[in-house]
């Protein structure tokens, strides 16, 4: 069968757009394959920065013949109605078309008969709408062609069309099309400077090695294994060890079809900055590798670097010019490190008064003190030193305003650290500048430091409770604030380091916090007014009550009770936004989801790490035999009592009459629920929920007996309804540990 090749030969396209477009190009090629009859065996998208290729293997040479019936109006049916049948059969006139027996009568059908047509005539009208409408996230147009109507955009200037088509026992044929004023052809290049020469190619097998000859390597996971091995090969051979960089990796391969590794170095004075500003220099500025010592896993004073030349001087001049770039990068960068090591942390916090968080939550000064008092309400939870835990969640910010982070964003924290140490701070408060922006993704270390954990719990609190005040709240995918990564972010904190932490008791302070701030500023926006009206003439008498009735209204334990029932809304939906995400989470760790709605149907649920032991808990006992039999049990009481409450018009939550037992099966379930209530809710008290499971299994023996030797539904109105009473019991008293109406068997 006949194979397609096609090559879209252009200007550079930049790296991060490339591996998308091979995957556009496949999928949009083969959607209209498929679509036009045309099954194809296979197909591999190419990507280099100069050629976006697509190899289809196995297309049949023609379409497959079309016949369809189409069935039309009943026999006899208005002349309007026949009209509109004809015209969308394609009929001339109705005796063209046959008359079919039905079961509501006789319909008219027309057959249509459309020949399938050859596939590269096919493939030639397919392929132009394919580039004019490729989904580039930016293109552009170039030369004359750009102020014709319908010029084509593109991501570069294209040069060039490949596109053949035929078998492999045959000379392949060019697709006859043309985009943008290019016409398809058998024609490309190869490397721009060491191969520029053009050459034709035939089938895809041809055309990838005329393409190697031409020093270009098509397949963009060789171009990377050709780096890693080389750069690998290089390290090790001077003793060295290459830090792997998937990223960098994968942007460098996208810029060179011809990759070439070689070593550089720059000065070792700079070793003096920290490890990380100079990886982010090397990386950031010149696309290049770092490499460390492979005995001791610090930096060396060398990198490695990928070439698109084979240079006739073995890459000397290559190699210079980008040692040249490298040192003054580095110089800069240590001018910057040594430059912020003369402000310390505390001084820059001033200037935060001057830097809108948000618009409708103030500065990130109001940020960072609520912050401070956050981490101070967390650090007993946590077990942290509420000293340390303020002054980190003081400091944490401030390495925002350095000149390093200022460059290197992607710095933030890590510098705060090396600057809090470098200022003689408390080791626990350094890590936590660092850790305090952590876990920033599901794979991401959790801190585990006390101080650090108040910090990064403070910092995703008070953001969270901000945002859910001012109605700021994620919506379908849209989340500009990474407000559900901070979510999981708490969530994890609490989880990881068993962390019992009652979230309502930290969330409403932070509400309160908020409520404070959004009022203070309601009075910073009236001063700049207030002052024009006592320049107009207006006397304090007709400004003051303007003034002291907001005064009155600016601090939390004066909100209105409509207002505090807003705020404790808010926090309600937030706490159930969170348990949302545990939900999520639990049962992405393979926790049965009956167990987790079970638990989380419970009020009053604010614990996260009592809300996962219950879980777990529950889960273990349902597994045991007495688990099993008395769900049973509860299933069987719980559908007697609602199919009679249901014929009733009512419902049996009262307590019984002890007085009504008439045997001793009713006295023995009566006692056994009241003792595992109470031990149950004992248990829970005290987090021990094993204990609470045992307490529920207790009923087990009582349950089976109750139901082999009591009857429910007696003649005697008022023994019935007591029974009904006392089964309602054994559901009130598993609500304890869970609500067992969730769980599933």
């Amino acid at each position: 069968m006949p194979d397609l090749l096609l090559e879209l030969f252009s200007e550079e396209i930049p790296a991060r757009m490339q591996a998308r477009a091979a995957e556009d190009l496949r999928k949009s090629v083969t959607d209209r394959l498929v679509g036009a009859g045309l099954v194809y065996e296979g197909a591999k998208a190419f990507v280099t920065p100069r050629r976006l290729t697509l190899a289809v293997h196995g297309v049949p040479a023609r379409q497959p013949d079309l016949r369809e019936e189409k069935k039309g109006p009943r026999v006899g049916a208005p002349d309007n109605a026949i009209a509109g049948f004809l015209k969308a059969a394609g009929l001339k006139s109705i005796d063209e078309a046959k008359v079919q027996p039905d079961k509501k009568g006789d319909f008219y059908v027309a057959v249509i008969e459309k020949p399938g047509r050859a596939a590269i005539d096919v493939i030639g009208e397919m392929l132009p709408d394919v580039i004019k409408s490729f989904p580039w996230t930016k293109s552009m147009r170039w030369g004359e062609q750009s102020k014709a109507p319908g010029a084509l955009n593109w991501v570069r200037p294209l040069h060039s069309i490949v596109a053949t088509f035929g078998p492999e026992t045959e000379e392949p044929e060019i697709v006859p099309f043309s985009v943008g004023g290019i016409a398809a052809g058998n024609e490309t290049r190869g490397h721009r400077f060491l191969a520029p020469a053009p050459f034709t190619v035939r089938r895809f097998a041809d055309y990838a090695q005329k393409l190697d000859k031409a020093k270009v390597v098509l397949d963009a996971e060789r171009r990377r294994d050709i780096i890693l091995t080389e750069a690998k090969q290089l390290a090790f051979a001077q003793g060295l060890e290459l830090i792997e960089d998937e990223g960098l990796l994968a942007e460098v391969a996208g810029l060179v079809e011809w990759p070439v590794v070689l070593m550089g170095s720059f000065d070792e004075k700079f070793l003096r900055i920290p490890q990380e500003v100079i990886r982010a220099t090397i990386r950031n500025n010149q696309k290049c590798f770092v490499l460390r010592d492979a005995a001791h896993a610090k930096l060396v004073d060398k990198f490695i670097l990928v070439s698109n030349l084979e240079a006739e001087d073995g890459g000397k001049a290559i190699v210079a010019g980008n040692e040249r770039v490298i040192r003054a990068r580095l110089s800069d960068a240590k001018f910057f490190y040594e430059t912020d090591l003369k402000t310390r942390l505390e001084d820059r916090l001033p200037k935060f008064k001057d830097i809108i968080f948000h618009e409708k939550l103030g500065t990130q000064w109001h940020s960072i003190e609520r912050m401070e008092i956050l981490a101070a309400e967390l650090a007993p939870f946590v077990g942290a030193d509420l000293a340390k835990a303020k002054r980190a969640a003081r400091l944490c910010k401030a390495d925002l305003l350095t000149e390093v982070v200022g460059e290197f964003p992607e710095l933030q924290g890590l510098m705060g650290k090396y600057y809090a140490e470098a200022q003689g701070e408390d080791e626990a408060v350094a890590h936590a500048c660092e850790d305090h922006y952590k876990p920033k993704g599901p794979d991401d270390l959790v801190p585990s430091d006390p101080v650090s954990i108040a910090v990064a719990l403070a910092d995703k609190i008070d953001r969270l409770v901000g945002f859910w005040a001012v109605d700021e709240k994620p919506t379908g995918s849209k989340d500009p604030y990474a407000l559900r990564r901070a979510a999981l972010g708490v969530i994890r904190l609490v989880i990881e380091n068993k962390i019992c932490l009652p979230l309502m008791s930290v969330l409403i302070p932070a509400r309160v916090m908020i409520g404070d701030d959004l009022k203070h500023q309601q009075l910073d926006q009236l001063v700049e007014p207030i002052g024009r009206l006592r320049e107009a003439g207006f006397s304090d008498r007709r400004i003051n009550p303007i003034w002291s009735d907001l005064e009155r209204s600016r601090f939390p334990e004066k909100l209105s009770d409509q207002e505090k029932n807003t705020a404790l809304d808010e926090l309600a939906n937030l706490l159930s936004s969170l348990a949302e995400r545990l939900k999520a989470q639990l049962r992405e760790q393979g926790a049965r989801h009956d167990l987790v709605d079970a638990v989380f149907a419970l009020e009053g649920q604010d614990d996260l790490l009592l809300i996962v032991r219950r879980v777990e808990a529950l889960g273990k006992f349902l597994d045991a035999e007495d688990g099993k039999n008395l769900l049973a049990g509860y299933k069987r009481a719980t559908n007697i009592i609602r199919i009679e409450e249901k014929k009733d018009n009512r419902e049996y939550t009262d307590a019984p009459n002890p007085s009504l037992y008439k045997l001793a099966e009713e006295k023995a379930l009566a006692q056994a629920i009241d003792a595992s209530r109470v031990e149950a809710t004992r248990a829970v008290g005290t987090e021990d929920f094993e204990a609470a499971m045992r307490a529920m299994a207790s009923l087990r023996p009582h349950v089976d007996a109750f139901f082999d030797k009591v009857t429910v539904n007696v003649d005697d109105k008022a023994l019935r309804e007591n029974r009904l009473k006392l089964l309602n019991e054994i559901r009130a008293a598993t609500r304890a540990v869970a609500d067992f109406s969730k769980i599933e068997g």
